[in-house]
């Protein structure tokens, strides 16, 4: 099988007793198994079983097929940037018999319109800090109430400092050298999100202009 002219690779992946069979190629993040990094960020995760799960930046699919293969009253939706990788999601997951939503989306773009109970994501975080950026606030934004998300990453401080910003709190875990942040989407508390700033500027100059009319 050729996958866009790149070489391929077939492996097993073992995670939590379950056995899943892949294909990757060398354009991929971690083409040769299971990373540590979303390791530990699947180690920390609280995944229910009908929850809408959401693998954002999927790669070659392990995160959302294995929630697909381990919990089948779920609603698995994975997205990822790359084409290549995409392809490799919708042949893996056929593989491993199972259906989850699989879009090439420029982080949530594609599914602006859908909402999750959880969120994970092990961003490009050797970068610049863009895509995390998009990928924190349109999360907060797409999460259902009481809604989770969970980012891995190597570094801390942008990203401690930015997911506290926009859910008003962060839990940090430190797990093999990677730090798992999980953040809750709260209901009926305000939170430092730059959309909710601009309400609430626009809520204070309203009464202003309110005052000023009665004169």
């Amino acid at each position: 099988m050729m996958v866009l002219g790149k070489a391929v690779g077939h492996m097993e992946i073992t995670y939590q007793g379950k056995t899943l069979s892949f294909t990757s190629n060398q354009e991929v993040f971690s083409p040769h198994g299971l990373d540590k990094g979303t390791e530990a960020m699947l180690n920390h995760a609280v995944v229910h079983a009908t929850d809408q799960i959401l693998d954002l930046g999927c790669g070659f699919g392990f995160v959302g097929i294995y929630f697909a293969a381990t919990l089948p009253a779920a609603q698995v939706t994975m997205v990822d940037i790359d084409p290549n990788a995409v392809q490799l999601a919708q042949e893996n997951a056929e593989k491993n018999h199972v259906s989850p939503t699989i879009k090439q989306s420029d982080g949530l773009t594609a599914i602006a319109d859908a909402h999750f109970d959880v969120i994970l994501s092990n961003p490009p975080y050797h970068e610049n800090f863009s895509v995390p950026k998009h990928f924190i606030e349109d999360g907060y934004r797409q999460l259902n109430p009481n809604g989770r998300f969970y980012m891995v990453t190597k570094r801390r401080p942008w990203y401690e400092n930015k997911i506290r910003t926009v859910f008003g709190g962060v839990k940090v875990i430190e797990d093999n050298g990677y730090f798992v942040f999980y953040a809750q989407k709260r209901v009926g508390e305000a939170r430092g999100h730059a959309h909710e700033k601009k309400h609430t500027l626009s809520k204070k100059l309203q009464r202003k202009l309110d005052r000023e009319g009665k004169h």
